[in-house]
Order: C-alpha cells, then sequence, then structure tokens
C-alpha cells in the first residue's frame, strides 16, 4: 500500500513539473519580441539599450511599469517622486499576485509587456532565462555605485554573463514579537528570540496564557512563498544551504532544516502554540493575526512593520524586533527578498525606461523614496547613513542587510519548486509539521522539479 506522504511526494512532483510552461513556444520570429522558452535560442526581443545616454532620456514620455501588489504602497512613493521631479511620466499598473504571472505570459506572447517589468525576485530568473527583458549590462556595470547596491536582485536577472535587472523594492524577513504579550507571559519585553530553542520557548509561554485567540506563534502553512521567507533565514544563520549554487538541487536534508521544521512541530503539537488556521493558511492573510495582536513571536516582512509602528503610535501594542535566528545562539540571517525591475523586451521607450532606473539607483532618490518614508533602501551607504534618526527597530532591520548574512536563493524553477501552490517545498514543510515527513525523500522531490529546468 502506497503511504499518504509517499503519493503526495509523487503528485506534487508531477503537478509542480507541468507548471514549468514556458511563456511562448519556440518558433518566434527573430525579431518578434517572442520571449523564447528555455532551450531555445533567446533573442531578447526587439527592445536595445545600445547608444542611450548613461543617465537616459528625460523628454516628457510616458513610461509603463507593472508591479505586485503587495509593494504597492512603496511602488506608489517611488512613482510619485519621479513624475514630480521628472519630465516623463510613470504610469504605474499595480497587479494582484497571483495574476502575475498569467499577465505576464500572455504580454510576453502579445508583444504588450510595459517599458518596466517589476517583480519577485525569486521568478526573475525564470523570466531573464526566457528573454523577458532587455539586456542593459553596459549600463548597469557604468553604474558609480554598483557595490552598493542590492546584489542579489542584480545577480537573480543574470544570465550567461549579461545583466537584466536592479532592485525596485527591498523585503527583508525580521523576527518580531508583541512586547504586551511577553510582559503578560513573564517574560523580558526587550528580548527577542536568540535562537530557535528560545523561540519555542517564549512562544510556548505566551501559548501557556491561555488567553482567547491567542497563540505563540504562527505559520502560513499554505504558502510557500512565506515559508521560504520565515525559515531559510535560520538554516543559512547556522552556515547550511537550501541549493545547490546552481539552483539544480535541493539540500535542505540537513540538521539545520530539521531542527527548524522539529520547532514548528512542537509548537503545532501544543495547545496555543500556533495560532489557529496556520496550517491552511495561503499567505492571504499570513500577517494579519499578528498586526491584531494575537501571536507572540513570529518571522515578518519588514514591508508589513511600517504599519505595526503606525498602529502603536496610535494605541496598539508594542513590537519588538530583532534578527532571524539561527539553531544556534549568536548567528542570524534574513531572507534578501522583495521585487527586481527591468526594461523589457518590448519597451518603445528604453532611453527614458533606463532614466527612470537610473535615478532610482541614486543615494538621494533612495533616502527620499524608501528612508524617509521608513522603508529599507536598496542602496547599502543609504542603509549605512540616511537612518541615524530613524527607530531603533528600522536600524535594526537594516543591519540584517548591511551585515551581509541574508540570501536570495536562484533557480529558474524556484517557483515551481518552492514558491507554488502545492509545491513539493510545501508538502515537505506540511509533512514534518502536521505529519510524520520524511525530510531525505522530501528533498528529493523539491529536487527533481529543481533539476527539471
Amino acid at each position: 500500500m502506497v503511504s499518504f506522504n509517499k503519493l503526495t511526494r509523487t503528485l506534487a512532483g508531477i503537478a509542480a513539473a507541468a507548471l514549468i510552461v514556458p511563456l511562448a513556444a519556440c518558433g518566434g520570429s527573430g525579431n518578434g519580441g517572442t520571449a523564447t522558452p528555455r532551450g531555445c535560442p533567446r533573442n531578447g526581443g526587439t527592445a536595445t539599450a545600445e547608444g542611450i545616454p548613461a543617465k537616459g532620456t528625460d523628454d516628457g514620455t510616458e513610461i509603463t511599469l507593472w508591479t505586485r501588489s503587495p509593494l504597492e504602497r512603496q511602488a506608489k512613493n517611488v512613482v510619485e517622486a519621479y513624475n514630480k521631479s521628472h519630465k516623463n511620466q510613470v504610469k504605474l499598473e499595480i497587479i494582484p499576485n497571483d495574476d502575475m504571472e498569467g499577465k505576464v505570459g500572455g504580454a510576453s506572447q502579445t508583444d504588450s509587456l510595459p517599458d518596466i517589468l517589476a517583480g519577485d525576485v525569486v521568478r526573475i530568473p525564470y523570466w531573464a532565462s526566457e528573454g523577458i527583458f532587455t539586456d542593459i549590462t553596459k549600463q548597469i556595470d557604468g553604474l558609480d555605485n554598483k557595490a552598493d547596491l542590492q546584489q542579489g536582485h542584480i545577480e537573480a536577472g543574470t544570465v550567461d554573463g549579461a545583466e537584466y535587472t536592479l532592485p525596485f523594492i527591498t523585503d527583508v524577513s525580521v523576527m518580531v514579537w508583541n512586547k504586551n504579550l511577553y510582559k503578560e507571559a513573564g517574560l523580558d519585553p526587550e528580548q527577542g528570540p536568540k535562537s530557535i530553542d528560545q523561540f519555542v520557548e517564549q512562544a510556548k509561554k505566551v501559548a501557556a496564557l491561555n488567553k482567547d485567540g491567542v497563540a505563540g506563534s504562527y505559520l502560513a502553512g499554505q504558502s510557500g512563498g512565506a515559508l521560504v521567507f520565515d525559515l531559510f533565514p535560520s538554516v543559512w544563520a547556522d552556515g547550511e544551504s537550501v541549493m545547490n549554487k546552481d539552483g539544480s538541487e535541493a539540500t535542505l536534508d540537513n540538521d539545520s532544516m530539521k531542527g527548524v521544521l522539529d520547532a514548528y512541530k512542537e509548537l503545532a503539537n501544543t495547545t496555543n502554540g500556533l495560532g489557529a488556521g496556520s496550517k491552511e493558511e495561503t499567505g492571504a492573510t499570513w500577517t494579519a493575526p499578528f498586526a491584531n495582536g494575537k501571536i507572540g513571536v513570529m518571522p515578518y516582512p519588514n514591508t508589513s512593520t511600517t504599519a505595526l509602528f503606525d498602529a502603536e503610535k496610535d494605541g496598539g501594542f508594542e513590537v519588538g524586533v530583532a534578527p532571524i535566528p539561527g539553531t544556534k545562539e549568536g548567528k542570524t540571517s534574513t531572507f534578501l527578498g522583495g521585487d527586481a525591475m527591468g526594461i523589457s523586451k518590448d519597451s518603445k521607450h528604453v532611453a527614458q525606461a533606463w532614466n527612470f532606473l537610473y535615478w532610482l539607483m541614486q543615494s538621494d532618490a533612495q533616502k527620499e523614496v524608501f528612508a524617509d518614508q521608513g522603508d529599507t533602501a536598496s542602496n547599502i551607504q543609504t542603509l549605512k547613513t540616511a537612518y541615524k534618526d530613524a527607530d531603533p527597530r528600522i536600524q535594526t532591520i537594516n543591519s540584517v542587510i548591511i551585515d551581509g548574512n541574508g540570501q536570495t536563493p536562484k533557480s529558474p524553477a524556484f517557483n515551481e519548486a518552492f514558491n507554488a501552490a502545492g509545491s513539493p517545498w510545501q508538502l515537505l514543510v506540511q509533512n514534518a509539521v502536521w505529519g510524520s515527513g520524511d525530510l531525505k525523500a522530501d528533498n528529493k522531490a523539491v529536487t527533481d522539479v529543481l533539476s527539471a529546468q
């Protein structure tokens, strides 16, 4: 008789592999702008960055930009600042996160992508490999401050040495805790967890309050994207990896990953250990339980902490922030996420689009649109110099980038292996936390999808 876990691993591998659908079939015309699937010759579309000015062109052209809804507030701040200070005008379209892939795929096939396309940094390697973007290697390499920029967002869009993307909005994972609940539980409200063991201990103390609707922690059990954002940093903090260097093999079968999964399993088996709905959480309401004051401690996206701090000023609960620890005390890491951006293959305004990209990479712009708004800049020098008067917790968030311990995983098949609904990674976590998982076998299921790229 086939075990449930084995069956779900097999089905997950088949389903996830089926999701690796090319954005267009081979055989498109050499200059028609059609994105070329993996394994086909890449023509990169019709747009070219050859001969454009170093700073681009600002002549009153309308530029189109697509980005995802989770980063809407930050994107609007960026566009508003650019439009106020330039003749060019950016027309921003916010796309629901779940609709992004379909919209990009359809637009690629009809040569109707926007001038600038921003997307989840872990999806960028696939898009870049498909010829979605215009090669802007010369322009990126010509930036005086290239070394100060978020390198993971540049590397994500680098294919065979050609560079296609720059950072748009940076989102990192941090540990947050509810200081009010910590006080009630007899914990030091100024001390968050410094190891995974401490994380479990503190979460269980909050759980033991037995308050209606209150839990120790929370996990988005049905969201592969939230799960990598939450769990990978602890593995990296221990010096372990989640994939091999070329992103073709999963390396999740290690002691650190097992320690993290065992920690959440312990909380799942503890009364009030994990918030109600954790197992079914798809990511749509992932941050809400903590924001509503019902969770003691959990990993959290920094782009959502501004709302927590604002609510605190209006009389809400106090929030603590710290880097995400590993299983061993003293080491921390973060998931360097967010959106990278590039000029699409279909752009008719490459010089003007580059003007926008060039402007946003400058330290003055980074300070205005990110630092002054309490958000995280993508420029290391800005992080070091523009936040001296900022909330200490924002400085803590910035420190997880400055210390250089964070990572941005890269694989063309990352979405199918990890982020997609029903991915083998999602099932690995479900099996480990709420079932009787086989980490070795589940790791192989992830590898099967990664290696199919």
